[in-house]
């Protein structure tokens, strides 16, 4: 009897307030979906540092007849020097930091760059020449790369040692950069939920204020009182959050895994199973945003 009660009450209330319950679900819909993108974009972050760190790779680029800086004077590396490269890295030395290397000619570099920039003006401007011969090494464990600069930085016929992670740390940044951006604005959002909430409370408490007197004459105790109004708030919420899930889950089905991963066939990306896990937390993220701020708000009321 007492819960039948209670739920005609938060549906009564509901239809009272259609107008700022349908601001409410809005706000929280568009606030969460903030925050399971960044949470998303997290994950993102994480899978592809793992995927991309482990296979970065070490350059070890040789002299052209156009390069002047490390060891070379505009000479191109010979063919003794290349041998004297490999010898190091086939060394006692070096192999056991050494999992997989392999040579890379100028004529390879060419066809590689050719099949990577293909349709630009960069393809068109770039010659044979002008890329240097390679050797490319996998470390057994990429935090190693000095090792190689230390062994072969010195020798002649070496051009530069460049580790693939320095050009990864730029992308990564930008991505956290936007992953905290993302946060940012979802906190405001969910801020304004907060408060919008709180009013919508207000709203319906002060539109049912008769009620509201009537009931403590009789008895009724602060929280038979509160719970209609918690409740209102919570399912609002609620259907808020369940919107959101469903943006995120119909994100990464559509655009993530429907048009992302053809256009980066190479990179791995976040699935359904990422999804999943977030759309359960932005619902109980939702119910408990809810149930605070309008248990905050109705007991400040009823001490008025």
């Amino acid at each position: 009897m007492r819960l039948g009660l209670v739920l005609s009450e938060v549906g009564q209330g509901l239809r009272r307030n259609l107008s700022m319950v349908v601001s409410v679900v809005l706000v929280t819909f568009i606030s969460l979906t903030f925050v399971g993108a960044a949470m998303l974009l997290q994950m993102q972050i994480t899978e592809m540092k793992s995927y991309w760190f482990d296979r970065a790779q070490v350059a070890v680029y040789l002299c052209t007849e156009f390069a002047t800086i490390g060891g070379c004077e505009q000479q191109a590396a010979s063919p003794e020097q290349i041998a004297q490269v490999e010898a190091q890295l086939e060394s006692a030395t070096l192999a056991p930091f050494i999992d997989t290397y392999y040579f890379e000619t100028q004529e390879e570099a060419y066809a590689n760059f050719q099949d990577q920039f293909a349709g630009t003006a960069a393809a068109e401007l770039v010659s044979p020449e002008f890329l240097p011969p390679a050797f490319w090494v996998d470390l057994v464990d990429v935090d190693q790369s000095q090792i190689l600069v230390d062994a072969l930085g010195g020798l002649a016929g070496v051009e530069s040692i460049e580790d693939e992670r320095a050009y990864l740390d730029g992308v990564f940044d930008v991505l956290n950069a936007s992953s905290i951006t993302a946060v940012g604005i979802a906190a405001l959002m969910l801020v304004a939920a907060v408060l919008l909430i709180a009013t919508t409370i207000r709203l319906s408490a002060f539109s049912r204020r008769r009620e509201l007197g009537i009931m403590r004459l009789v008895g009724a105790s602060n929280r038979f009182i509160q719970t209609p109004f918690i409740l209102e708030g919570v399912v609002a919420a609620l259907i808020g959050s369940a919107l959101a899930g469903v943006a995120i889950i119909a994100i990464v089905e559509f655009f993530v895994q429907g048009y992302l991963t053809q256009a980066l066939p190479l990179t791995s990306l976040v699935g359904l199973d990422e999804a999943l896990l977030v759309a359960p937390v932005l619902l109980v993220a939702g119910a408990l945003l809810a149930a605070v701020s309008a248990n905050v708000a109705i007991t400040r009321y009823l001490r008025v």
